[in-house]
């Protein structure tokens, strides 16, 4: 199967995507974490606040409180059929959490060098000591030195293939971009200044980290610092050239799993890696795209504020929960505001610009407090919705559910993030698709946690007709598709046996 096609039926034809006889192997997944053995250890405090301070000196107790809030352990949950789990503040397709977190540490307390953190102990694992900045910098086209902790998120393949088979590549660039809104989320908490880095040179960072690029790559770099991350390096460099000044690391994770292969999967990956910083870009940004049609300018809304650590404790994604009622219209001028209003630092231009300069936010509203129910998409930019079409569009969402677990009829609004149909090809390659993916994880996350700071549940959905929704709000004469929908309402409490980690 050709790339192109493989990615279209990422969107349009999923069941393309395995075998007509694919069934899970439920006895073949992999641990839920990624384990090392033999190693050096340095365990974290677990005695994580409700409440996140910045410290301008920061230690190990704030990367331990940094590393919780992002991605640690949070809550055990068992409901009425026995089935139970282990939950982290960020939702994961199927609960699976195909990520793994590496830090490069530069802290007065501990060893400088790259550690995994141990999701399963809550602690650092010691990879590699010695310093990086030099390696990283060059990699990132960043200057590092005034960092002192940098973010590596990776996707370990088989942690959710063994399911979804290869649709699980959509998967794992949306819940690499959740995480990375998560992380996002906690260091403005902290005050610490971030850049995302979508752009870096794969095979170093893979080496670096001491990664088997078959089966686990890095997906986004995230420098932190309590000073301003601005400074750029125009040095040419390949990744051959950077893997030669280190040694290879020899450390093997402890996997008790079989394995599987994913050819296409690896395919694409190793297509969207750079080799040498000469393949970074820019991407142009077009904006919004807007057909003529009704204006309704929204509420502006004041003194807006939230305690993150409930919020955070609080969110979960509702399914047979959901609950019809009225949506006043301040809470969705909150809800569309503070979800699409958010800025962050990154490599993909010039500027710190808004996430929704290149995916934005559609839906299909029902039940507002003075809005008529249709399909409109948000102006972020004048802060107002643009009617496209009058009506009630639930039955016409349910029925392209490809499993219905969702009730859209109790639904009132069924969000869609919208993108570039081209997924940013001709600027990145097939590196451009992980990024808008990523890039769409991260305004989902911002919209989940700002529906649960409003009493709302959201429900992040891939099950669903890519081809109705574009349908419905009429992208293809626009050059848009739709990326992934999460419906929103108010919910009633689980029945369910939840108890908190921390």
């Amino acid at each position: 199967m050709e790339l192109d096609t493989f990615i279209y039926n990422l969107h349009f034809d999923t069941e393309k995507l395995a075998p007509p006889d694919w069934q899970v192997d439920w006895e073949g997944a992999p641990l839920p974490y990624k384990l090392y053995r033999g190693l050096p250890a340095i365990p974290l405090n677990a005695n994580v606040p409700s409440t996140l301070h910045q410290n301008l000196m920061p230690t190990l107790k704030e990367i331990g409180h940094l590393l919780w809030y992002t991605y640690g352990i949070t809550q055990y949950v068992r409901l009425p059929h026995d089935t139970q789990s282990l939950r982290r503040f960020v939702p994961s397709g199927g609960a699976l959490y195909p990520n793994e977190i590496y830090v490069y540490m530069k802290l007065e307390d501990a060893k400088t060098g790259i550690y995994h953190y141990d999701v399963a102990h809550h602690r650092l694992i010691l990879l590699r000591e010695g310093n990086f900045d030099t390696f990283v910098s060059k990699s990132l086209g960043t200057v590092i030195e005034d960092c002192f902790c940098t973010v590596f998120i990776s996707t370990f393949f088989w942690k959710n293939f063994y399911k979804y088979n290869h649709f699980s590549y959509r998967l794992q660039g949306l819940d690499t971009g959740v995480l990375i809104g998560q992380l996002l989320e906690v260091a403005d908490q902290l005050d610490y200044n971030t850049k995302v880095c979508y752009q870096f040179l794969d095979g170093a960072m893979n080496h670096l980290l001491g990664l088997a690029e078959e089966d686990e790559s890095v997906y986004a770099v995230i420098p932190i610092s309590t000073k301003a991350i601005d400074q750029t390096t125009k040095e040419m460099v390949s990744s051959h050239t950077l893997c030669a000044e280190i040694a290879q690391l020899g450390h093997l994770p402890h996997n008790l799993s079989k394995t599987m292969d994913y050819p296409l999967l690896r395919k694409l990956n190793e297509a969207a890696m750079f080799d040498s910083t000469v393949s970074f870009r820019k991407v142009r940004c077009q904006g919004g795209t807007f057909t003529s049609g009704t204006d309704i300018t929204l509420p502006n809304t004041q003194n807006y504020s939230y305690d993150f650590s409930s919020i955070c404790k609080k969110r979960f994604s509702p399914d047979a929960d959901f609950m019809m009622g009225e949506i006043r219209q301040t809470t969705l001028a909150t809800l569309l505001k503070e979800t699409c209003s958010f800025t962050y630092h990154h490599d993909l231009d010039d500027t710190d610009g808004h996430v929704a300069a290149r995916v934005t936010l559609y839906g299909s509203l029902y039940n507002v407090e003075g809005i008529p129910n249709g399909a409109y998409a948000y102006d972020n930019e004048n802060h107002m919705l643009r009617l496209l079409k009058v009506g009630d569009y639930r039955p016409f969402l349910h029925s392209g559910l490809v499993m219905p677990n969702v009730n859209l009829y109790q639904v009132p609004l069924c969000m869609h993030v919208i993108g570039d149909k081209s997924h940013y090809k001709d600027s990145l390659g097939y590196r451009g698709y992980r990024i808008q993916q990523m890039e769409a994880g991260l305004l989902t996350q911002r919209l989940l946690l700002h529906a649960s700071a409003l009493d709302l549940g959201g429900h992040p959905l891939l099950g669903y007709s890519v081809s109705q929704c574009d349908q419905l709000y009429e992208l293809a004469s626009k050059g848009k598709t739709s990326l992934i929908q999460i419906p929103v309402g108010m919910h009633r409490p689980r029945a369910w046996l939840k108890g908190g980690l921390r």
